[in-house]
């Protein structure tokens, strides 16, 4: 199941969300998300980027350049009281919102009838393979510790996979008998 782009409001959100913790240096963030986020984002460093100076531009978080040793001067982001007051109202809509998900492979099921059953079948067979090792793949992400918030969107994951592989093996069982 391939992600839809996230809106703005969900990046500032994650960036927002990833400074309550703690002051973080561009670098940090990114890694953050390239290791933790991959299965709720796929945000990349330049989008990043460009989201953390539109909050600084609109005075949710305040950059500070800092220099280590002999490293090069870093951009250090800190969510500021106005940021806070940004992300809490950002975090209720997004909890208390309901969305209706676009399935990419929901355009080839409308379609099936076009097929010969038996390749109806074996690709439908594939998908199921597919959606198997991606929710093994799930169920391998170590749990965090503190907090419980990243848990429960990986077994959001699961849950929404375990559906698809559910209604999956539903179908292919009735396409088989009808045949």
């Amino acid at each position: 199941m391939k992600e839809r782009r996230i809106s703005v409001e969900h990046r500032s959100l994650i960036l927002l969300g990833l400074l309550m913790g703690q002051s973080q240096h561009g670098y940090q963030i990114n890694e953050f998300i390239e290791r933790n986020l991959s299965t709720v984002t796929d945000m990349k460093k330049p989008t990043a980027y460009a989201t953390l100076d539109k909050l600084n531009q609109k005075g949710f978080i305040d950059i500070q350049l800092v220099q280590e040793g002999n490293r090069p001067i870093r951009k250090v982001y800190s969510i500021n009281e106005s940021g806070r007051t940004y992300f809490y109202q950002l975090l209720l809509n997004n909890l208390s919102s309901a969305e209706s998900v676009n399935y990419q492979g929901d355009i080839g099921l409308m379609f099936i009838d076009f097929l010969p059953m038996d390749q109806a079948i074996s690709a439908l067979k594939e998908r199921l393979k597919k959606n198997i090792k991606l929710i093994d793949l799930f169920k391998q992400t170590p749990a965090h510790g503190i907090r419980s918030g990243v848990n429960l969107a990986v077994k959001h994951k699961i849950t929404m996979l375990e559906a698809e592989i559910a209604f999956l093996e539903n179908t292919i069982q009735n396409l088989v008998h009808s045949d």
